[in-house]
C-alpha cells in the first residue's frame, strides 16, 4: 500500500482538535471537499468526525498535511473502500 494512502487513513480518526483549525476537510467515501465548520456529528468520544453529505467517517482535514482535493480522494476510496 502506499505510504501516503496509509498515512492519511490515519488522519481520519481522533482528529477533532486538528479539524476545528482546518478550513478545508474532504470525505474519502462520498468525495465531497467541504469546511469544517458543516461537521455536526463525531464519533468514537466526540474525536472523529461524520462527513455531513453522507454520515461516513472518513474525513480528512488539511492540516494532515496531505492533498484535500478530488483526485487524492478518489485514490483513498480505492483503497479503503
Amino acid at each position: 500500500m502506499d505510504t501516503q494512502l496509509d498515512k492519511a487513513h490515519r488522519f481520519s480518526s481522533h482528529h477533532r482538535n486538528e479539524l476545528e483549525k482546518d478550513t478545508l476537510c474532504g470525505c474519502f467515501y462520498c468525495l465531497n471537499i467541504y469546511s469544517p465548520r458543516e461537521i455536526k456529528e463525531w464519533c468514537d468520544n466526540e474525536k472523529t468526525a461524520i462527513c455531513p453529505h453522507c454520515g461516513i467517517d472518513s474525513v480528512i482535514g488539511e492540516s494532515s498535511g496531505l492533498p484535500i482535493t478530488e483526485l487524492f480522494l478518489k485514490e483513498m476510496h480505492k483503497v479503503w473502500f
